[in-house]
């Protein structure tokens, strides 16, 4: 294939795919986009399962970074506590950041990677080098899917910040893609690996749980101050707050979906969503623009609703409720509850709790269950990943789990129908929340396989073996 054409007719040739947002001139355009994806899913038939899929192994995963921000920068540092990798490639757009990833790689005693930087396509000449198994994506939103195709196109295995994609028509791309190439694309949520999270999971699978009936998970944060940024440093989160609905799905959707076996044994059928009118953010950018001119086209902009609350409906009939706010002054929460027949989980405020009736039950029968069903991976690791750190340590396992499964040819945790299928309630739910939070279909982009997949499996079968550099 010819690499500056891999996105002519290679993907979605069928014609049936239309962009969510992007280039609609009016609502009634976006519906008629909307719907023609849930078509498509309806008709299109899976070209190969990449749910439970054993790559061949890499002894020694050699990774490229494309992104090296505060996020992506970490992450390098982060790696380079896990033997059998090597990074042989970092790209940015600014200069400085490559040269601090590479005086990171330097401190540990590494070999210097080949630089990319300068332009905002530097990235596609580190996809084209040979040397390279994964490549490590941590740009900015935008770039999430242009990336990860050409990466995949190139031969190689792609690891996605969250979230993968932000319109219908990239969760698609980055699917088909993934079928079509045979490459791991995982979307690189590390609250799955969060220590109480991945307990309740654990727990939910030896059957303490009973049935999950019932799903909760968030992203509420107050990040209100940095939204608007600097004139020098603009916000990241600036472009994501003009469409009301949520934008930022997955951090709370991710384990709910685990525990309760999304797109393994259930599939999500249809959504519904509403947002509250926008009482934070207009009010902060008329304050900013009092104070400096740069702020000033904000304070004429209309802003999404502050809480976003939307409710999934599964195939068998149970619910998952997802709430989204970043702008009121509220502690941080991703809720994680889980309400089964036999017990129920809530994580926050922390720490996490459990109860098998109307009271949670003690501390001291809270450390035996963590003692008897906390997973192996997690007992295999903990201490390492708590020493190098990472939201906790919850990075470190994540980074350390993907990894080992590469070099042991063992099927990554979460596969790229978790990656579209948590990142499509974005475009999903602002279609709702424009549509007077009337229902619509969740596409099925397993293409009927969720019916035979197995649950993600917490334990160190076939693996385990991946060595580490920092010890407790």
């Amino acid at each position: 294939m010819n690499r500056r054409n891999f996105l002519k007719g290679s993907l979605l040739s069928s014609g049936a795919m239309m962009s969510v947002f992007a280039g609609a001139t009016s609502f009634n355009e976006v519906e008629e986009s909307i719907k023609k994806n849930i078509s498509y899913a309806k008709k299109r038939k899976q070209l190969f399962n990449m749910c439970g899929y054993a790559a061949p192994k890499i002894p020694v995963v050699r990774i490229g970074y494309v992104g090296l921000g505060a996020r992506g920068g970490w992450a390098v540092n982060r790696m380079q506590n896990i033997k059998d990798i090597e990074v042989t490639a970092l790209c940015d757009i600014k200069e400085g950041a490559v040269k601090n990833s590479q005086n990171t790689l330097k401190t540990f005693g590494k070999q210097p990677a080949k630089e990319y930087y300068g332009n905002e396509t530097s990235w596609k000449k580190l996809c084209e080098q040979d040397d390279i198994d994964l490549v490590y994506i941590a740009t900015s939103w935008r770039w999430h899917v242009p990336i990860a195709l050409y990466a995949m196109e190139c031969g190689k295995h792609v690891a996605i910040e969250v979230p993968a994609a932000i319109t219908m028509e990239d969760c698609w791309k980055l699917v088909e893609t993934s079928e079509r190439t045979r490459k791991h694309c995982m979307q690189l949520e590390n609250c799955c690996y969060d220590f109480f999270e991945i307990l309740t999971v654990n727990m939910v699978q030896k059957g303490l749980f009973g049935e999950i009936m019932h799903g909760e998970g968030a992203y509420i944060h107050d990040l209100l101050s940095g939204i608007f940024g600097e004139p020098d440093y603009p916000g990241w989160r600036w472009d994501d707050n003009h469409k009301s609905g949520n934008p930022y799905p997955t951090h709370g959707l991710g384990p709910v979906c685990w525990a309760m076996n999304v797109n393994r044994g259930d599939k999500m059928e249809y959504l519904t969503s509403m947002s509250c009118d926008d009482f934070m953010m207009k009010a902060k950018a008329e304050e900013l623009a009092s104070k400096n001119d740069y702020y000033k086209p904000m304070a004429k902009m209309k802003y999404r609703g502050n809480m976003n609350t939307s409710i999934i409906r599964t195939n068998k009939g149970k619910t998952i409720m997802l709430q989204h706010d970043v702008t009121s002054p509220r502690p941080y929460d991703r809720l994680h509850k889980l309400s089964g027949t036999k017990a129920f989980a809530q994580k926050f405020p922390e720490p996490g709790k459990i109860a098998f009736g109307h009271e949670f039950i003690s501390d001291d029968k809270m450390r035996e269950l963590e003692t008897e069903y906390t997973p192996e991976m997690v007992k295999h690791i903990s201490d390492v990943a708590k020493a190098v750190g990472g939201h906790g340590g919850m990075d470190f396992i994540m980074d350390w789990r993907m990894i080992d499964c590469l070099r042991n040819g063992l099927p990554l945790d979460m596969d790229v129908y978790d990656a579209a299928t948590w990142s499509c309630i974005t475009p999903l739910s602002i279609w709702s929340v424009a549509n007077r939070s009337n229902s619509i279909d969740v596409p099925d982009f397993t293409g009927g396989s969720w019916k035979n997949n197995l649950p993600v499996d917490l334990t160190l079968r076939g693996g385990g073996d991946t060595g580490v550099l920092k010890q407790p």
